[in-house]
């Protein structure tokens, strides 16, 4: 299809246009676009400039979430194609919010924006247990996990949960970032965490600066 203009897959994430954004995914696969070419060269990409410009603070949460709908209407065309591939993610996060916090806003946004910069996602869902962690750590294998917390008073929560994978031998095969409102990076040295994000977009930086270190 000569006239398919895949720039425009680009534009359309970071415009937060998600018609547009599945309208262009479906136009290349049926022209046999490569659709791990399509997540590496224009959805990856987009989300990344997205994520920079609101570090830059040139645009804001709303704009953050239109892109990230965007993105994952142009994933979920996709999806499908890339696990009949194999495709290697650029690493797995299970993703939960903390026990005793039912808010689930912020972890969304992350989970997306992860999924965005390439990463398979396991959302495990919010008011999270140890338990319930240390059994999604056992049965996915991730190398990542991202804790959030809105409630100042659920942070001892994510002391438990550290603990709990330290318990049963988990603790070093994977890397824990924390984010919410409550959390600082004091919080995160405090209780071992292995990294901290204010934002979303910090979030993707911060895994795949722990992917990094851990190769």
């Amino acid at each position: 299809m000569p006239d398919l203009d895949l720039d425009q897959l680009y534009f359309a994430i970071i415009d937060g246009n998600a018609k547009a954004a599945a309208a262009v995914t479906k136009e290349a696969v049926a022209a046999d676009v490569d659709p791990q070419t399509l997540l590496t060269d224009y959805m990856i990409p987009a989300m990344d400039e997205v994520g920079a410009r609101f570090e830059a603070n040139e645009c804001f949460v709303p704009e953050l979430l239109i892109s990230a709908r965007a993105m994952k209407a142009g994933m979920e065309v996709i999806r499908p194609l890339l696990l009949g591939k194999a495709v290697e993610p650029a690493g797995r996060v299970v993703v939960a919010t903390v026990q005793g916090d039912l808010h689930d806003i912020g972890k969304n946004l992350v989970a997306t924006m992860l999924e965005g910069g390439g990463f398979q996602i396991v959302d495990i869902g919010t008011d999270v247990s140890p338990d319930k962690l240390a059994d999604a750590v056992q049965a996915h294998q991730p190398q990542l996990i991202a804790l959030s917390a809105l409630l100042t008073t659920t942070l001892p929560s994510m002391k438990r949960m550290l603990d709990r994978l330290t318990q049963d031998g988990l603790r070093a095969g994977v890397k824990v970032m924390i984010g919410g409102a409550p959390v600082t990076q004091d919080f995160a040295d405090e209780i071992g965490a292995d990294g901290y994000s204010d934002n979303a977009a910090g979030a993707v930086n911060l895994a795949r600066r722990l992917m990094d270190a851990a190769a």
